[in-house]
């Protein structure tokens, strides 16, 4: 080693230092490079091999046979040599800081931490007094954060000294705000986005205004934890986030108009989509005893409430979800160069663009036919309703038409620009509980549909249409009469069974037989768009100046019990100008379900003096 030492001292000090650095660097770069390549997990693993194997090779023949060389004094070799080996060296950690920037951006997608906020807020014509005469709403369920948690936190940090009421939902708080039984409500301060929609609060934004305000970064509380494989066929539920700020990173309610939920064969690259209207009438997981309401009214509880609701409805488990704020659809879209769509026939109409502007030069305007479309005017086809003939059910159809497109235009990446766009587009406008190594399993199967036979395989998107009927109807949770969307059994039946044969759950129904006209074009048959003619869901209509008579019969063809409560002079309500027998109220709200009805009190005029029966106990619902 001494001799080596003393050798290496009448070697030139300068070519000496070069192959120090060289060296030193070299290493440095394998290092980097192997702790890289660590995290592609499952991806190329014989690439990485060989790419280690012969890194490590020239490292080790660089660090002796340059060593010789340098103590022969060919310095003019150790020189050239060593500039290739920067270069190489240069190539690793360039390399490595594109995977790590890769894996940091995927990473990103799964929000650890979020912000949540209440705020109490109240009427504008309502003056907060800090006493006990000050009555506030609070939801009645401790795990709520927004609602309860930090609700009481503001309390205690104002040193408050208001009344709390607790109520078991948000629209039963509002309520009681607008009709002045409570003063003020604690809600999420995403509430302008979550309600407007409502026709009693449409207005909410300018008829209400915020006295507290209360914001804390916590854990992200609404994380679903799975097992399932993206080797293995799996479902993801894809919620969109229609929301003026950021909705994933603030608030743990959020607007759920846009339910997708996706089955995904990554051994036969097929899939099944199946939109969920938006008004679907479903029983709702974190609802007290599983109430019924629109199925978008889940998205106010949080993820976890969407989700079992979902899962409720369709008996399939969900495996990962994916929130998607609208405004990251520009973002996605604009950064794959845009979208291929074709427009269906008779559509013409004008929408507002990402930011809700109304303004000419805002408007995105979209027609009929094959068009590329940038971001907003994706953004627009996807989420106009208003004007379809269909409403939300067309929506549902053009934002299946999107999805598609998104998914054909990421086979035209073509540098890492292009993909370092795509993913921050994406880490910036989605949250999702599919862990980094699991999205990055996603790579084999993108590799399979961009490399695979036949030319690059396609994946086989089955669309699926969910059929049934309108029906308004008094709605528990949400307090008033509303418009609902009833499903046909039977078209959520034959989605169900499609969803389960693309994951592998069910064998798939042959079909022997197939007839076709070479004078009417061929038309791919969506999934559950079939009408039946079945017994459809009524409700109790509003008896007020009926006669006893007719609401008798009405009820007795129902299996409807009726009990009267006759109503006379002297009486709150008697009028003397009404027949005898006529109607003036009734027990069972207009709009509940005939179905949930067993009984129902009618308050009817009474004109006679004889003694009248009354009935002070019947029943009421």
């Amino acid at each position: 080693m001494k001799v080596l030492l003393k050798k290496l001292k009448k070697t030139k000090l300068s070519v000496r230092l070069i192959y120090f650095f060289t060296f030193i660097v070299f290493l440095f770069s394998y290092i980097y490079l192997f702790r890289s390549l660590l995290l592609l997990n499952n991806i190329e693993t014989k690439i990485r091999i060989i790419v280690l194997c012969v890194l490590v090779i020239l490292l080790i023949i660089y660090t002796f046979i340059d060593l010789l060389l340098l103590l022969t004094k060919k310095n003019k070799t150790v020189v050239i040599t060593s500039f290739f080996i920067v270069l190489i060296s240069a190539v690793s950690i360039i390399g490595s800081l594109a995977i790590n920037k890769a894996y940091s951006l995927l990473s990103s997608l799964s929000k650890e931490r979020i912000l949540y906020t209440t705020n109490l807020i109240s009427l504008n014509n309502t003056e907060f007094f800090n006493n006990a005469n000050y009555k506030v709403g609070i939801i009645n369920n401790e795990t709520d954060i927004e609602g309860n948690i930090l609700a009481y936190e503001l309390i205690d940090k104002n040193d408050l000294k208001v009344t709390v009421e607790k109520y078991d939902t948000y629209f039963e708080m509002l309520e009681k705000l607008y009709d002045g039984s409570l003063n003020g409500i604690f809600i999420t301060n995403n509430y302008e986005v979550m309600y407007e929609g409502y026709d009693a609060y449409q207005n909410i934004g300018s008829e209400v205004k915020v006295d507290y305000e209360y914001s804390k970064e916590m854990e992200n509380q609404d994380t679903i934890q799975n097992s399932a494989s993206v080797k293995d066929p799996f479902t993801i539920l894809i919620m969109g986030v229609d929301s003026k700020n950021d909705g994933l990173k603030a608030n743990a309610s959020f607007n759920g108009d846009t339910l997708m939920l996706i089955s995904f064969n990554p051994h036969t690259l097929s899939s099944t989509v199946f939109s969920i209207p938006r008004d679907t009438y479903v029983p709702i997981a974190c609802l007290k005893n599983n109430d019924s309401s629109k199925i978008n009214s889940s998205a106010a509880y949080g993820t976890k409430c969407v989700i079992d609701t979902v899962q409720n409805l369709t008996d399939i488990k969900i495996d990962y979800y994916v929130k998607i704020n609208f405004k990251g659809v520009v973002d996605l879209v604009n950064a794959l160069g845009g979208v291929d769509v074709t427009v269906p026939d008779g559509i013409d109409f004008c929408e507002q663009n990402s930011n809700r502007s109304h303004k000419a030069k805002d408007l995105q305007c979209i027609k009929s036919g094959y068009q590329h479309m940038d971001g907003e005017k994706a953004l627009a086809f996807a989420r106009h309703r208003k004007t379809l003939p269909a409403g939300d059910f067309q929506r549902v159809q053009h934002q299946q038409l999107v999805v598609e497109a998104i998914a054909n235009s990421a086979k035209g990446l073509k540098n890492i620009n292009d993909f370092y766009s795509v993913l921050d587009a994406i880490s910036r406008n989605i949250d999702t509980n599919m862990t980094t190594n699991e999205m990055m399993n996603l790579y084999n199967v993108g590799k399979q549909v961009v490399f695979g036979g036949n030319n690059g395989s396609m994946i086989n998107i089955q669309k699926t249409y969910l059929t049934g009927y309108d029906l308004t109807m008094y709605v528990n949770n949400l307090r008033s009469n509303v418009y609902t969307f009833q499903y046909y059994e039977q078209s959520l039946e034959e989605i169900k069974d499609a969803l389960k044969i693309t994951l592998e759950q069910k064998d798939p129904t042959l079909t022997k037989t197939f007839n076709f006209s070479v004078n009417e074009p061929f038309e791919v048959p969506v999934v559950g768009k079939k009408y039946y003619t079945v017994q459809r869901n009524e409700v109790i209509p509003s008896f007020t100046g009926k006669t006893s008579a007719y609401v008798k019969s009405w009820c007795e063809s129902r299996h409807i019990t009726v009990y009267e409560n006759y109503i006379t002079e002297g009486m709150a309500g008697f009028n003397s100008e009404l027949a005898n027998g006529t109607v003036i109220g009734q027990s069972v709200q207009k709009g509940r379900l005939v179905k949930n009805t067993n009984s129902i009190t009618i308050n009817v005029i009474k004109q006679s003096e004889t003694p009248t029966t009354t009935i002070p106990n019947a029943p009421s619902e």
